[in-house]
């Protein structure tokens, strides 16, 4: 089950890259656009089909509010080695577990502001 959980965490973030330096609000919905940063360019490398500059961007946007550069470089990790993120989850290390928890939020958030780009 875990592992499912994980897949489906992995699967929405390798789908859905972004972020921005422009903050609108629709509806209590912030949505962000036009960033660039390592995620954003992993997004764009990792040649997934929904991927786009828009939708990259926006998740870069939303990393930049969650991570501190190096976070930033661990989780663009994954989009070139998914098994890296399996790896950092189930560390004993409690960085890695602090991280994991900040990258979960992560993805949750990045999934529901970048939604429709």
């Amino acid at each position: 089950m875990r592992t499912a959980g994980f897949c489906l965490v992995a699967a929405l973030m390798l789908a859905a890259c972004g972020g921005g330096n422009r903050v609108d609000r629709a509806q209590g919905a912030m949505a962000v656009s036009f960033a660039s940063g390592p995620i954003s360019k992993a997004c764009l490398r990792a040649g997934r089909k929904a991927a786009s500059g828009r939708l990259c961007n926006c998740v870069q946007g939303v990393a930049n509010r969650a991570f501190d550069g190096s976070e930033q470089r661990m989780a663009a990790s994954f989009f070139a080695d998914p098994h890296r993120a399996q790896e950092i989850r189930q560390s004993d290390n409690p960085g890695h577990e602090v991280f994991w928890r900040k990258y979960k939020a992560f993805a949750a958030n990045a999934e529901r502001v970048c939604r429709g780009y």
